[in-house]
């Protein structure tokens, strides 16, 4: 068996989930494929501000995950197990 690299397996997985969030926007207004953009997002609605008078540190975290998001998730997890 090949030794698979941790690396290659998140970077598919990241390009799965942005793929899979694009198609999952765009299909979004088509009746027959609105089912992929259905999700939920979580979060810091607001983010959160650290005022330390010469310094200002916003932080701010915000995930949508979608049908499609999964969808490109598991694609990408078969093309790592057939690589």
């Amino acid at each position: 068996m090949r030794n698979k690299n941790f690396w290659v397996l998140l970077i598919l997985l990241l390009a799965g989930v942005v793929l899979g969030g694009f198609i999952g926007s765009i299909t979004e207004g088509i009746p027959l494929l609105s089912w992929l953009s259905f999700g939920e997002s979580f979060g810091l609605n607001t983010p959160l501000v650290l005022n330390f008078g010469i310094l200002v540190i916003t932080f701010g975290l915000s995930i949508r995950i979608t049908m499609a998001g999964i969808i490109g998730m598991a694609l990408a997890l078969l093309i790592y197990r057939w690589l």
